[in-house]
C-alpha cells in the first residue's frame, strides 16, 4: 500500500508539472480571476447576506468522505431557496487520491476541493490551477473580522498570495480528544480513582477479570489513541510531536526516539497489549469495528483524538435503552507527579482542521467565495449548525445566539443532535469561536437532561486539555522533494518500529526496536528532516510574533 501511495505522489507530481507547462507554468502576478475588472463587477444581489445566485461542484478529498445530496436536509434546502446557492458534490469513491488523479488527467477540476494543507495544495499552486484569493478577503467581511491576522499569513503560500479558506478555524482554546469511561461498568466497580497511568493499569485487570467481554481499553481506529497517550508522559506535550519525528529542545526540534517520554509511553502501551487489556488488532482495527464496540455496550475505557463523536453517538445508543448508562468523560489520564492542568491529551491549530481551495475551472469564483464567507459569518454559522431558524430557534439573543425554541427543548436529545449533524456536514468554513460561543449561551439556558453530551465534555475536559500547536503547522516538505523523499522513508520505518514496540513480547525487546529505529532514522536523514522542520517552525514563530 505504502508503495503504491508513493507512486501515486510521483504520478500526480508529473500531472502538476504538465499542467504548469500548458498554462505557461506558475502563478502570473496577477490572477484573471481577481483582476480589477472582477473585482468592479456587479454587485451581489443586496438581500443582506452579501452573496449572489450561484451553483458550484465540490470535491471532498478523502477516501472517508461522502458528501450527501445537496437539499436533502432542511439546512441546504433553506439555502437553495432563499440564497439560491446549490452544490454538486462529487464523490471519491473511497480513493481520493486516484479520483483527483483523474481529474488532473482530463482536464476536469471540480470547482472547490475540500482537502489538507500541505502538499496537495501547494502542487496546484504551482501548477497555477488555483485562484488566488487575497482580493476577495479584503473585500469580503466575514473572514476580515473572525480571522486572526497571524492565522492568514499561515496560509500564504511561498508566492506570498493565499489560495485557501480554512474550515473551523479558531482564535481560542479547542479540542476534541479525551479520555471516557463507561458509566455502568465505572459505577459497578464503585468508581476508583483515575488519575495516574497506575490507576489505569488496576482498573483494566478489574474491568478484564469482571466482565470478559468488554475491550478494558479501546484505542480507536488504527490504534489512533495510543499515541495520544504521549501528552500524559510529559507536560505541555502532544502526539503531533511524534508525527514531527522531534520534541521541541530549546530553539530545535530534537528526534522523538530520544525522549526519555516517548520511552515511558512505548513501555506503558507494551504493557497493556502483552496483558490483552486492549484489543490485539489495535493498530489494524477500523472505525466501523471501533463504533460497533462503542455503541453496543463493549467498551470500559477510551482514548481517541476524536472522543467527542465517539461519546456522544455511544452515549445516545446506550441511553436509548437505559437513561442511566451511558459515558463519562474524564480528566486525561498522566504519569503521578505531573501537573494536571499542563497534561494535554491533543493539540489544536488556529488554522483549524483543513482548507477549501478554488480552481480555476471555477466560472464565477467570486461567487463561490463570497458564499464561503458567508458560511463562515453569523447565519450561515446558525444555519449550518443548529438549522435555519424556526426549527430549533426563532429568536437569538444580543451576542446573536440562537435562543432554544420549544421544539429544540421538546425533541430527544438523540433525535436533535443526530439531525444538527447532518447540517454540519456542510458547515465548510466553521467559525469555531462563533459556535462554541453560541453553544455555550444555548446549552446554559436547558436543564441537564436537555443538555448536548458532546457539548458539556467540550466546556468541561477537551477544550482545556488542548494545546496550542499552531506554530508547528507547514512543517511537511512536499513529497517529491529531496526531504520529502527522506520524511517517507523515515515514516516507513518509524511505522515498522512502532508496531513492533507495541507487540513486543517483553521490554527487552520493545528497548531492542527503539535502539534500532534510532539508527535506521539516522541513517536515512532524521537530522536533516528535522533541520528542515526547526526552520519552517522557527518562520511561523517570527510570523506569529510579527502579528501580536
Amino acid at each position: 500500500m505504502r508503495n503504491r501511495m508513493k507512486w501515486v505522489s510521483l504520478l500526480l507530481t508529473s500531472l502538476v508539472l504538465l499542467l504548469a507547462a500548458c498554462s505557461g507554468g506558475g502563478n502570473s502576478n496577477t490572477s484573471p480571476n481577481t483582476s480589477e475588472k472582477n473585482l468592479n463587477a456587479e454587485t451581489p444581489i443586496d438581500d443582506g447576506s452579501g452573496i449572489k445566485p450561484v451553483t458550484f461542484s465540490f470535491y471532498g478529498n478523502y477516501d472517508w468522505l461522502t458528501t450527501s445530496p445537496w437539499g436533502d436536509n432542511e439546512a441546504t434546502k433553506w439555502i437553495q431557496e432563499n440564497r439560491k446557492v446549490s452544490v454538486e458534490p462529487i464523490q471519491s469513491g473511497g480513493a481520493a487520491g486516484e479520483k483527483l488523479n483523474t481529474m488532473i488527467v482530463g482536464g476536469d477540476l471540480p470547482d472547490v476541493i475540500f482537502t489538507d494543507r500541505g502538499s496537495s495544495v501547494e502542487r496546484l499552486v504551482q501548477a497555477g490551477q488555483l485562484v488566488a484569493l487575497d482580493d476577495y478577503y479584503e473585500k469580503y467581511p466575514n473572514f476580515k473580522k473572525y480571522v486572526k491576522e497571524s492565522t492568514l499569513n499561515l496560509l500564504r503560500s511561498e508566492d506570498g498570495k493565499i489560495y485557501q479558506i480554512p474550515n473551523w478555524y479558531t482564535s481560542g482554546q479547542f479540542g476534541n480528544g479525551g479520555w471516557m469511561v463507561n458509566k455502568d461498568i465505572y459505577n459497578e466497580l464503585g468508581r476508583p480513582a483515575l488519575e495516574t497511568f497506575d490507576d489505569l493499569y488496576q482498573y483494566l485487570l478489574k474491568v478484564q477479570e469482571k466482565y470478559p467481554d468488554v475491550v478494558p481499553l479501546e484505542v480507536g481506529e488504527k490504534g489512533a489513541g495510543l499515541e495520544i497517550m504521549y501528552g500524559g508522559f510529559k507536560e505541555n506535550s502532544t502526539s503531533k510531536f511524534i508525527s514531527l519525528m522531534g520534541y521541541p529542545d530549546g530553539d530545535k526540534l530534537s528526534s522523538i526516539l530520544d525522549d526519555p517520554a516517548y520511552e515511558e509511553m512505548v513501555l506503558y502501551i507494551n504493557k497493556l497489549y502483552r496483558e490483552r487489556l486492549i484489543t490485539q488488532d489495535a493498530l489494524q482495527q477500523t472505525q466501523d469495528a471501533v463504533k460497533e464496540k462503542v455503541n453496543t455496550n463493549r467498551v470500559a475505557v477510551m482514548v481517541e483524538s476524536n472522543i467527542t463523536t465517539y461519546g456522544a453517538e455511544g452515549h445516545r445508543a446506550l441511553t436509548a435503552n437505559n437513561p442511566d448508562s451511558g459515558y463519562e468523560i474524564i480528566w486525561p489520564i498522566h504519569k503521578a507527579g505531573l501537573d494536571k492542568t499542563q497534561v494535554f491529551v491533543s493539540g489544536f491549530e488556529t488554522l483549524g482542521w483543513n482548507v477549501n481551495v478554488i480552481t480555476k475551472k471555477a466560472k464565477d469564483p467570486e461567487a463561490i467565495f463570497a458564499y464561503f464567507d458567508w458560511i463562515t459569518g453569523p447565519e450561515g454559522q446558525k444555519v449550518l449548525f443548529f438549522g435555519p431558524k424556526g426549527l430549533y430557534w426563532d429568536e437569538e439573543d444580543a451576542d446573536g445566539a440562537p435562543i432554544p425554541n420549544e421544539k429544540y427543548k421538546t425533541t430527544a436529545a438523540n433525535e436533535r443532535t443526530e439531525t444538527m449533524r447532518k447540517f454540519e456536514d456542510f458547515n465548510w468554513a466553521g467559525n469555531t469561536t462563533f459556535i462554541d460561543t453560541a453553544k455555550m449561551s444555548l446549552e446554559a439556558l436547558l436543564s441537564a437532561n436537555q443538555k448536548s453530551w458532546e457539548t458539556v465534555a467540550q466546556s468541561t475536559v477537551t477544550w482545556k486539555t488542548a494545546l496550542d500547536i499552531t506554530e508547528f503547522v507547514n512543517t511537511d516538505p512536499i513529497p517529491d522533494t529531496e526531504i520529502g523523499i527522506i520524511a517517507q522513508n523515515i515514516g516507513d520505518i518509524y511505522t515498522l518500529a512502532y508496531a513492533q514496540m507495541v507487540q513486543a513480547k517483553s521490554d527487552e525487546a520493545v528497548l531492542s526496536a527503539l535502539e534500532t529505529a534510532k539508527k535506521n532514522t539516522e541513517k536515512a536523514g532524521l537530522a536533516k528532516l528535522l533541520e528542515f522542520r526547526t526552520e519552517k517552525w522557527q518562520e511561523n514563530v517570527k510570523k506569529i510574533n510579527a502579528t501580536k
